[in-house]
């Protein structure tokens, strides 16, 4: 029994050995990606290049049950975490690990918007911690209004449209300003699965559905 013990010891020795060094490979390049995409572009510059956009659309201009939505169904501790949400992450890993998947990141807001200016939408544990990163600089220039400004401007809608300015034009046929709570609602749950959801009516709707009960659980309604 003692022997069979230490095996499994050994094992277990081992089995950490290599995650650790695993998590380091990961967090060397992920620091490398981080410096590499600042060094081609500044986040300064990022971000200006963003508010230039045609169609851009200020945070003053915008409902405010929209914003709230976009805060319930995406990140809801989103004015509470410095840009990165340990629980998330912490919940995502868990389940990735158990499914050796890469389905769910954890990612808040800024870290959304800093792959919406930064990355691709491919998925990979190097990029998550660039994203970790992007979203500290950010979270250190910029107010969250600033940022989730930013996020709803640079998020993909579907069917081709950028920004909550061009998709609300596009899908409602009207300005942001002036939507409805249920178009806020439906807007604020597009991007999840934006080529998805504006294609199905139903199912963005039943999406829209699922951001108003999220709004309500979190006290945001």
């Amino acid at each position: 029994m003692r022997a069979v013990l230490r095996v499994v010891r050994r094992v277990l020795l081992v089995l950490v050995a290599i995650g650790a060094v695993a998590a380091a490979i990961v967090a060397v390049r992920g620091y490398a990606l981080y410096r590499d995409v600042l060094a081609e572009r500044p986040v300064e510059e990022a971000v200006e290049e963003a508010r230039s956009a045609e169609g851009y659309v200020r945070v003053e201009e915008l409902p405010d049950f929209y914003l709230r939505a976009v805060v319930a169904i995406e990140d809801h501790r989103f004015y509470e975490h410095p840009g990165f949400d340990v629980i998330a992450i912490c919940r995502a890993a868990w389940h990735d690990l158990t499914t050796l998947s890469l389905e769910q990141g954890g990612s808040t807001i800024t870290q959304q918007l800093a792959k919406n200016l930064f990355l691709t939408q491919e998925k990979d544990f190097s990029r998550k911690v660039a994203e970790v990163l992007l979203a500290l600089d950010l979270e250190a220039s910029y107010e969250k209004g600033e940022i989730l400004e930013l996020y709803v401007n640079t998020s993909y809608f579907g069917d081709g449209r950028t920004g909550i300015g061009p998709a609300a034009r596009g899908y409602l046929g009207k300005e942001p300003s002036q939507m409805t709570e249920g178009e806020c609602a439906l807007m604020a749950g597009l991007p999840n699965a934006p080529s998805a959801l504006s294609a199905d009516p139903a199912l963005a709707w039943a999406r829209a559905e699922l951001v108003l009960a999220q709004m309500e659980r979190y006290g945001l309604a």
